[in-house]
């Protein structure tokens, strides 16, 4: 699942004769960072650095984590993979609710597209799909039409190994249906352009910025937010997400601590009560 970039630098690692922990310790920073982007860690910016430092509480594992991140930029600039000269200090970030959008905001936006033609359809079951299950944009697109099995998704890996099973809204299905029944185009993809092809990542971008103003990832952060202030534990948010581990669900626990924070000013009786504190 990693990224060519990534995977050239582990083999660098290899061929400089680095000790086999400290190339795993590497390889699993790294590729935790480039799960929770879900792009090519080269592609990623500061602000995302920052925002994955966020899920972790040792000040020593951040450090780590930053230190296996700062070596890969210095790899990607020396190699000329990158003209960004990236390094940040070895600080621990504050810890932020991820961004997400409620149902009504998702509905709203799903309102402004204009379904009489199978492409506005195919934009309307991405942001569903999205959103119903917080599967990732890559394995959106990789979705074939055999995939769509009664009443759950097969998501899969990009060598195209079942990486789990996921129910689906049953309004979902019906908008799916509408949507393959309509499309006069024949693909074994689910989401394809209007010259058949399979959906770039940057067109699904583009349709979420249209319609939603986010990105997809958003629909991801709002489908898991959604179950946990819902009650879900945690390990099943993880399940669904396809996590490797339960640190990067963790920080979904924050929105709901920041949800509780916000029914107590709003209900409770002493929320009227002025501070007297000088």
């Amino acid at each position: 699942k990693m990224s060519r970039e990534l995977k050239n630098f582990i083999e660098y690692l290899i061929k400089n004769g680095l000790s086999k922990n400290s190339i795993d310790s590497y390889r699993r920073d790294l590729t935790q960072f480039e799960e929770f982007l879900d792009k090519p860690i080269i592609e990623s910016k500061s602000e995302d650095v920052l925002e994955f430092l966020g899920n972790f509480d040792k000040k020593r594992t951040i450090n780590r984590k930053l230190s296996s991140i700062n070596a890969f930029f210095r790899y990607a600039y020396k190699n000329e993979l990158t003209d960004k000269k990236v390094k940040l200090t070895q600080t621990a970030p504050q810890k932020e609710p991820p961004k997400y959008l409620t149902k009504d905001e998702i509905m709203n936006g799903i309102a402004l597209i204009d379904t009489t033609f199978w492409l506005g359809l195919r934009d309307k079951v991405l942001i569903l799909l999205l959103y119903a299950t917080g599967i990732k944009v890559s394995e959106a697109m990789n979705l074939k039409v055999e995939d769509i099995q009664e009443d759950w998704i097969v998501v899969r890996d990009n060598g195209g190994a079942v990486s789990r099973v996921l129910p689906v809204a049953s309004m979902v299905l019906k908008v799916i249906d509408e949507y393959l029944y309509k499309r006069t185009i024949d693909s074994e993809y689910l989401f394809i352009n209007n010259r058949g092809t399979k959906l770039s990542r940057i067109t699904a971008f583009n349709i979420t910025k249209q319609y939603l103003k986010v990105s997809p990832t958003i629909l991801r952060h709002s489908f898991a937010t959604s179950l946990v202030l819902g009650g879900a534990d945690l390990a099943v948010v993880q399940e669904f997400l396809g996590h490797t581990t339960l640190t990067s669900t963790q920080v979904y626990s924050l929105v709901k601590q920041e949800n509780l924070k916000e029914l107590i000013e709003k209900y409770h009786p002493l929320k009227e009560l002025k501070d007297d504190k000088k």
